[in-house]
C-alpha cells in the first residue's frame, strides 16, 4: 500500500523547478500564470466546476513543492501559486519578491510526528538523542521545532535528518530513523498502511494556515489584479465544495495523484475539508512573524524578516478573521 505514494513522493521530493502543464483554461486577452502542485488548485477547481465561464486564460505550471514554486513567483515566471505556512517565510528571508494575497485556516491534525508501531516512544520529550526525519523549510520543520520547544527540547537535542519525503519514507519504513515529522497526505498514508502511529500532532502548536502567494509585478497590473481577485473567489468556492463533497474530492484527488482512495479520503477528512477562507490580517501576520523569528534565531534563514511587508490585504473583502475556527474534522 505504500508503493503508490512512494512514487508520488519521488515526484514531490525532486529538485526540478517545474514541469509546465499543457493545460490552458478560459479565453480572453489576459493570461494568469498559475503555479500549482499535483492534486492542487487546478484539480480542485476543475472538480468543483469553477473553471467554467472564464473570461481570462489560466496557464498552469506544476511544481514539486512550495519552495521552487515561490522561486518562480520571485522570478516572475508565474503570477500566483498556493503554498503552506512556512515556504513564504524562507522566501522572504531570502529577499524574494513575493506577496501573500489570501489565506485558509484548517486544523493541524494532519501535521504529525510519526513513530513506528513498535517504537517505545510515547512522548515528544523522549525524542532527545533520537533521529528525526524532516523536510527542511517545510511546514513540518516548524511543527517539529515548536513541538520540541513545548517538550522542553531544541533541535540541538535531537539528530535531525533533513530528508525530502521520498527519502524520509524509505528511512522511516526501514527503521533508519526513529521518527518522521510530516504532513498530510503522508500522515494518512502511513496510518492507513498501519506502518506507524502518531507521537504528537501540530494541533494547538502550528497555525494551520495555507496561502496563495502572488508576484508583486502582477499585482501592479490593474487588469491582472482584477483577474487575481476572480481567481481567489473561485478557489474559495471550490474549498467550500470540498467540505460538502469529501468523497467526490477524494476520488478526484486519488486519480490525479496516484494516492489510494482510502488514503486520500482520510487526508481530506482529517485536514483538507477543514479549511476555511480567512482574511490576511494582523493576527495572521503576527503568527507568521513568530515562525520567521524562530527560523532567524536558529540561523536557518539569513536575516530577520518583517512579514507584514510581504502581504497585500486588498483581497480580504468580508472574509472572517484568520483566527476563525476551522471546520470540524470528519475523520472517523
Amino acid at each position: 500500500m505504500l508503493l503508490p505514494l512512494a512514487l508520488l513522493l519521488t515526484a514531490c521530493g525532486g529538485n526540478s523547478a517545474a514541469s509546465t502543464s499543457t493545460d490552458t483554461d478560459g479565453s480572453g486577452s489576459v493570461t494568469l500564470r498559475v503555479g500549482d502542485q499535483k492534486g492542487g488548485s487546478e484539480a480542485v477547481l476543475r472538480a468543483a466546476g469553477e473553471l467554467k465561464n472564464l473570461d481570462y486564460k489560466i496557464k498552469w505550471s506544476t511544481f514539486t513543492s512550495g519552495p521552487p514554486l515561490l522561486e518562480a513567483v520571485n522570478a516572475e515566471a508565474v503570477d500566483i501559486g498556493g503554498v503552506g505556512n512556512t515556504p513564504p517565510v524562507f522566501a522572504a528571508g531570502a529577499g524574494s519578491k513575493i506577496t501573500v494575497v489570501s489565506a485558509w485556516h484548517g486544523t493541524s491534525k494532519g501535521d504529525t510526528i510519526l513513530v513506528p508501531n513498535d517504537s517505545k516512544l510515547t512522548s515528544p520529550r523522549q525524542l532527545k538523542g533520537r533521529s528525526v526525519a524532516v523536510a527542511q523549510g517545510s511546514s513540518a520543520h516548524y511543527q517539529l521545532v515548536a513541538s520540541l520547544k513545548q517538550a522542553g527540547l531544541t533541535l540541538g537535542d535531537i539528530d535531525v535528518k533533513y530528508l525530502q519525503p521520498a527519502d524520509a519514507l524509505a528511512a522511516f519504513t526501514s527503521g533508519k530513523v526513529d521518527a518522521w515529522a510530516v504532513w498530510d497526505p503522508y500522515t494518512s498514508q502511513v496510518l492507513e498502511a498501519k506502518r506507524g502511529r502518531v507521537l504528537t500532532t501540530g494541533d494547538g502548536i502550528t497555525n494551520g494556515l495555507s496561502f496563495q502567494v502572488a508576484s508583486p509585478s502582477a499585482l501592479k497590473d490593474a487588469k491582472k489584479a482584477a483577474v487575481v481577485k476572480d481567481y481567489l473567489e473561485r478557489l474559495r468556492r471550490a474549498q467550500d465544495w470540498v467540505y460538502t463533497h469529501p468523497e467526490k474530492w477524494a476520488e478526484v484527488w486519488a486519480k490525479d495523484t496516484g494516492l489510494p482512495y482510502e488514503v486520500a479520503l482520510a487526508a481530506v477528512k482529517r485536514t483538507y475539508a477543514t479549511r476555511v477562507a480567512v482574511a490576511v490580517d494582523e493576527p495572521l501576520i503576527a503568527s507568521e512573524q513568530q515562525i520567521a523569528d524562530t527560523f532567524a534565531e536558529l540561523k536557518l534563514i539569513p536575516k530577520k524578516v518583517e512579514f507584514k511587508s510581504f502581504v497585500d490585504t486588498r483581497f480580504n473583502g468580508s472574509l472572517p478573521p484568520s483566527t476563525s475556527t476551522p471546520r470540524p474534522s470528519k475523520e472517523s
